[in-house]
């Protein structure tokens, strides 16, 4: 047995303004009376219904006089059902999708900016480019600064660097729409070194650890150990990173190996 708000509900859900049944139905909630009550008649209605029922009552014949009552039918408003229609699969057309896989391939394409700290020092006719593993600039008692010490006065060098500037940090910006990826590194890199050899010349640059060796030489790990020129900047050394030859001893032998053979190009000039 259905209540009353339910049997509205579910009429609403079919769409169904209005429903009245033939018969009375068992069980069925009991009528209104305020809707089954008449509709209020206005002056106006009722002389133009009285000049109707004249009219038709002098065109009718003597033998109608009495017509038996018939049940005036309402015709009821038919109501559309929308019904559900099939559905149209979007047809994607090759040019289409190749717009839509664009971007995606312009995203996979940018490079996030590459992250490094590096250190400009000065020992005698050489320049130091190292990289600073933690960040931080060097500190007296740290063990990669005591390891190159001990590199410089391997190589007939003052051991007792001198610190050029402000550690060069990358990215400059932390936000921003500036581009900062590893080409706009590189520039900056080189012009900062360029800029120091400008003021004063040296004989060698040494490039320590794989950060400095790619932005600065424009080389990767593949040339530790190996001497080539640099555009603008002369003749370069790329070296292991500090850490990584504490990590790895076993580099330090190929390290002194590719000094002995260099070392002539700075040791004349210092003595």
């Amino acid at each position: 047995m259905l209540n009353e708000p339910r049997r509205r509900a579910y009429l609403t859900a079919m769409q169904v303004v209005s429903w009245l049944p033939r018969t009375e139905l068992p069980f069925a909630a009991p009528s209104r009376p305020e809707l089954l009550a008449p509709l209020p008649v206005f002056e106006d209605d009722a002389v133009e219904d009285v000049h109707s029922a004249a009219v038709a009552q002098a065109t009718q014949t003597p033998a109608a006089s009495n017509p038996t009552p018939v049940a005036r039918t309402v015709e009821r408003p038919k109501i559309e059902v929308p019904r559900p229609s099939a559905a149209v699969k979007p047809t994607v057309t090759k040019v289409e999708r190749d717009e839509d896989d664009a971007p995606a391939v312009a995203k996979a394409s940018v490079v996030p900016p590459p992250r490094f700290a590096l250190q400009l020092l000065r020992a005698g006719n050489c320049l130091l480019l190292v990289e600073l593993a933690t960040g931080q600039p060097f500190q007296s008692r740290d063990p990669s600064y005591l390891l190159l010490k001990d590199m410089l006065r391997a190589a007939g060098l003052p051991d007792s660097p001198q610190i050029i500037g402000e550690p060069v940090r990358w990215p400059l910006l932390v936000r921003g729409q500036m581009d900062q990826g590893p080409e706009a590194a590189r520039d900056f890199v080189q012009g900062f070194l360029y800029a120091r050899t400008e003021e004063e010349p040296c004989s060698c640059l040494w490039l320590i650890g794989l950060p400095a060796v790619r932005f600065a030489g424009e080389a990767d790990a593949e040339s530790y150990n190996l001497e080539f020129q640099v555009e603008g900047l002369g003749l370069a050394w790329a070296l292991p990173g500090l850490e990584l030859l504490m990590d790895e001893p076993q580099r330090k032998a190929d390290v002194w190996r590719a000094m002995r053979k260099l070392m002539g190009r700075w040791k004349s000039l210092n003595e």
